[in-house]
């Protein structure tokens, strides 16, 4: 049951001036999609700057938001292309959506050395209100150089004030979004909802790869730009800019702020510090020259605050009732080891880096609020395979110089850095720290895990934390993979996970969807929702299944309906 009426939080959105704001978020799939040509093809006709792109807002604060957009200033100066004129871009933020009550307002310059992309970090706003913004330049020659043009009308809000008993919180949880794999209706879906205070991308936005690899040519729904593997900045600031030519991107960008963090295929696939399983070093020049560029580019395109320049790991608070420590696991990590090594416990390797797990670990234990939330850009919780019984894989594993907590099936996740997850969790169990929620994406599967202090020994052994994991919104997952009906080939494969890792309480992997976490003082619970069909830019929208976690028990549970 819903503590709250679904939309009362958001109750200063109201009257004819705010319907007419949010009418473009609310047009037909069809119509939206018959508008959202191509950025360079709409281009071509432009005589005057144009706001081709849309507008977002993100890492909202108490007093502030972060506001982006990027201007076309002429028709050449496509994403990527280094052309253009610099031009002045002035921004409002209003508490009506026809801007009679402006309540702050900036101007920022758009250049080519940006992209022509802009932000303004806009501050003195005040917690837990719902505003509109949007960006403006001067006309090109053809309108006599004067005449206004206007970006689209975004709507934000800003996070509770620090000591605020929020009553509630509620949360899009989204990962893994292939262009080429399928459209973004998961984005459409949770942009007509009116109760969601933001958006958490839990990593990989974008894809890397060149177009007909992922997936094969034959099942490509729409082709990327640029059709080869991206490795420059120009190349990374290409495939931003026809992202963000999505309508139903662009529509949640605009109805809510974002919380991102980045995983690997911003970068190239299976990053880690020094490479990527994805990188030919030489033929694509370094490793350290192409993170520079898809760093910069990220942070040009995203509407993302760095608390630590050159990475994505970051805490927002929101009120008492819940912090979000926010991860980057690939600027810091080791190099992945092959599957069944031993390696993978060795204490020289890293996922998070020093500093970092210090921080997460520092901030864990000084937090103050009822949930401490972890975006995590890859699974926590262990996943091992084989009919051994639980409690012969450590000691045999030790004999074997096996992994302790089984044969690890992806090395790329937590699994393949045992001793950083045996020293945050030890710091949790240590520190007497509950309510830790792990919000994951990463593996193209949805999961509700409680997260075992000795997964050898689960359930006799304690549960420290719990962790959601969200599917794809796009990219492939096994049936895909497959290319067999949802929910045939998968279901012995479920069946045998859930007998080798009884802390794994559910798993889907053939379902493309998105979450919705809702928070109380009282519990967690994340609702999962599935498409209909990733390759139909009209798929509905369902609810699958919903879980929790109440407070201070450590362990997830089901739920039979989602949050109203």
């Amino acid at each position: 049951m819903n503590p709250r009426p679904p939309i009362s939080r958001r109750a200063a959105v109201t009257g004819a001036a705010a319907t007419a704001a949010l009418l473009p978020l609310a047009v037909a799939p069809a119509a939206r999609a018959a508008t959202a040509a191509p950025a360079a093809a709409r281009a071509e006709t432009a005589t005057a700057p144009a706001f081709l792109h849309g507008v977002a807002s993100g890492d909202p604060l108490p007093d502030g938001i972060l506001l982006w957009t990027r201007v076309t200033p002429v028709p050449e100066a496509v994403p990527g292309s280094g052309l253009g004129p610099a031009v002045q871009v002035s921004w409002q933020v209003a508490e009506d959506a026809g801007f009679g009550r402006v309540v702050a307002s900036g101007t920022v310059t758009a250049s080519a050395a940006g992209d022509h992309t802009v932000k303004a970090d806009v501050r003195g706003l005040r917690p837990g209100t719902d505003y509109f913004f949007r960006f403006t330049v001067t006309g090109g020659p053809d309108t006599g150089g004067s005449a206004e043009v206007h970006s689209p009308t975004g709507r934000t809000r800003t996070a509770p004030a620090p000591d605020a008993q929020a009553d509630g919180l509620r949360f899009g949880v989204v990962s893994c979004a292939n262009w080429e794999s399928g459209h973004f209706s998961a984005y459409r879906h949770l942009a007509a909802r009116r109760d969601l205070d933001a958006v958490l991308h839990l990593g990989d936005y974008l894809y890397e790869y060149k177009s007909g690899e992922y997936p094969a040519a034959k099942y490509v729904v729409r082709p990327h730009e640029p059709r080869h593997e991206i490795v420059t900045l120009a190349d990374y600031r290409t495939r931003h800019g026809r992202y963000k030519t999505d309508p139903d991107l662009q529509a949640l960008h605009a109805a809510l702020p974002f919380v991102a963090i980045w995983d690997d295929h911003e970068f190239a696939d299976n990053a880690w510090s020094g490479g990527a399983v994805n990188h030919t070093p030489g033929a694509e020049g370094t490793w350290a020259d192409r993170v520079a560029a898809a760093k910069k580019a990220y942070f040009e395109w995203m509407p993302v605050r760095p608390s630590i320049e050159g990475t994505t790991y970051r805490r927002l608070r929101f009120g008492r009732l819940a912090d979000l420590h926010l991860l980057d696991l690939r600027s810091f990590r080791s190099e992945q080891v092959k599957a069944g090594s031993g390696a993978v416990d060795d204490p020289s390797r890293t996922l998070t880096g020093r500093a970092q797990l210090d921080w997460l670990k520092d901030g864990l234990a000084a937090s103050d609020t009822t949930w401490r939330l972890v975006g995590n850009p890859v699974m926590m919780s262990p996943l091992a395979f084989g009919a051994m019984p639980a409690h012969l894989l450590k000691p045999l594993a030790k004999l074997l110089g096996l992994p302790e907590e089984g044969i690890a099936a992806n090395t790329d996740q937590w699994d393949g850095y045992t001793h950083d997850r045996r020293e945050l969790l030890g710091h949790l169990t240590g520190h007497g720290i509950r309510n830790t929620v792990f919000l994951t994406g990463d593996i193209h599967m949805a999961w509700a895990n409680d997260v075992p202090e000795t997964a050898a020994t689960y359930p006799v052994s304690r549960s420290v934390a719990t962790e959601f994991v969200v599917t794809s919104v796009t990219a492939d997952n096994l049936d895909d993979t497959l290319h067999v009906l949802p929910h045939t080939v998968s279901l012995p494969a479920v069946a045998a996970i859930k007998a080798a890792n009884r802390h794994v309480k559910w798993v889907d992997m053939d379902s493309h969807g998105y979450g919705v976490l809702d928070i109380t003082a009282e519990r967690a619970q994340m609702d999962y929702y599935v498409l209909s069909d990733k390759r139909d830019p009209k798929a509905t929208s369902s609810w699958e299944r919903s879980y929790r976690t109440l407070s201070g028990s450590q362990r997830v549970e089901r739920v039979k309906a989602p949050v109203r």
